[in-house]
């Protein structure tokens, strides 16, 4: 049977008759997104009786902190939000409560947000917002977005000469670019119904190769994208209208509403003989429960109270960020921000949220680094030395 996902006016009359308690949530929100959750934590307490203290940690300190204070009974009940790579570190520590008992119809919630806070086949967080990149384009320079991969280098190269650009994207970002790598068949660790092979690591295989060998093309072959073109140089010639056409996020959306662009926001066309859709990574944030909460059900509830479509509007609102709820985004259509990024985040695959996963970035961006630094390399012997240095790092 299908369960709701938010609280109901019935649990909600049910909690506010009981005694009152009071719970602690740790957060590293600033600015309107910290009033925000005040003001949700005050709404709260008028419906249930129940006290939320709300506490600012530092992004750079939460982690160690509530991994090494929850077992001594020295951390909050909750952490709204952390991102979902670090939910492995958590959950193997044994900090996180698992949160399926909580929660009932998961039909309103994204499926990536889902994929991204399940950890060895538990739910370890209530996702709340997600993030990817995109294909954000000028209008004023390109009308339509580019449907095929044929059509985005045709426009791409009309627009590129005297000091403008018609593409641009950081071609030594692995994590940017992991959407054409998942199109080619590369991948970080093999997924295996939900359960992630560390022994199965795909960023040197064949479909790997070819994603190397496509963005090595896009500098040496196409000259679309000059050699030292750095995020902060492919910001500015969009900024400038300058740049036709680019690879970002909804980190980047901010200034290009400052600076007034004609924005457009679409996936990335499928490669050129890819086996699969371009599919980019999804980073999700979510709200964990403590597994030595004393008072776990109140602090599941107000977990629960923060990701219902209502609050999640209402935090957009605030700060921009993308709803992971089904019902939000449709509230929201009239966002072109939140409809754009949504498409591209249900076409996304969710980064690995294990540990080991702290193996692979260095020695991932170096190959990846190494293969766009000079014409046709040798892409098999870079990937190839990845892939060991991973292995040799993951224990």
């Amino acid at each position: 049977m299908k369960k709701a996902f938010s609280l109901s006016l019935l649990s909600l009359a049910l909690i506010g008759s009981a005694s009152a308690a009071k719970i602690s949530v740790w957060t590293t929100f600033e600015g309107p997104e910290l009033a925000w959750l005040k003001s949700q934590a005050a709404d709260f307490k008028k419906k249930t009786g129940n006290d939320v203290d709300i506490v600012s940690v530092t992004f750079g300190t939460v982690q160690d902190k509530f991994v090494q204070g929850a077992p001594r009974g020295q951390a909050a009940d909750l952490l709204a939000t952390q991102p979902h790579d670090r939910l492995g570190t958590f959950a193997a520590a044994g900090v996180l409560e698992p949160m399926d008992k909580y929660i009932t119809n998961r039909t309103d919630i994204n499926k990536v947000g889902l994929d991204a806070m399940t950890y060895r086949g538990k739910l370890f967080g209530l996702p709340m917002f997600a993030e990817s990149v995109a294909l954000i384009y000028n209008k004023d320079l390109v009308k339509t977005a580019p449907t095929t991969w044929d059509q985005l280098i045709k426009v791409a190269q009309a627009q590129t000469g005297n000091g403008k650009f018609g593409f641009l994207t950081e071609l030594d970002n692995a994590y940017i670019n992991y959407g054409i790598i998942n199109a080619y068949g590369g991948y970080i660790f093999k997924n295996n119904a939900g359960t992630l092979n560390t022994k199965d690591i795909g960023v040197g295989n064949a479909g790997a190769e070819k994603a190397m060998r496509l963005l090595n093309d896009l500098r040496y072959k196409y000259n679309l994208v000059p050699e030292g073109v750095t995020g902060d140089a492919i910001n500015g010639a969009f900024l400038d209208g300058k740049l036709a056409m680019r690879v970002g996020g909804p980190w980047n959306m901010g200034d290009i509403k400052k600076a007034g662009i004609n924005y457009g926001i679409a996936p990335l066309p499928t490669p050129p003989g890819a086996s699969g859709k371009w599919s980019p990574f999804v980073g999700v944030q979510g709200v964990m429960l403590n597994a030595y909460s004393k008072q776990k059900t109140v602090a599941a509830n107000f977990a629960k109270s923060l990701v219902t479509a209502d609050a999640q509007v209402a935090f957009n609102k605030a700060g921009g960020r993308i709803p992971i709820s089904k019902a939000a985004v449709v509230k929201l259509k009239a966002d072109p921000v939140v409809t754009g990024f949504n498409r591209t985040i249900s076409m996304g695959t969710a980064m690995p949220n294990i540990p080991e996963m702290g193996a692979v970035w260095g020695p991932w961006t170096a190959a990846v680094q190494q293969s766009t630094a000079k014409p046709n390399p040798d892409f098999n012997k870079i990937l190839d030395s990845a892939v060991k240095e991973i292995n040799s790092n993951i224990k």
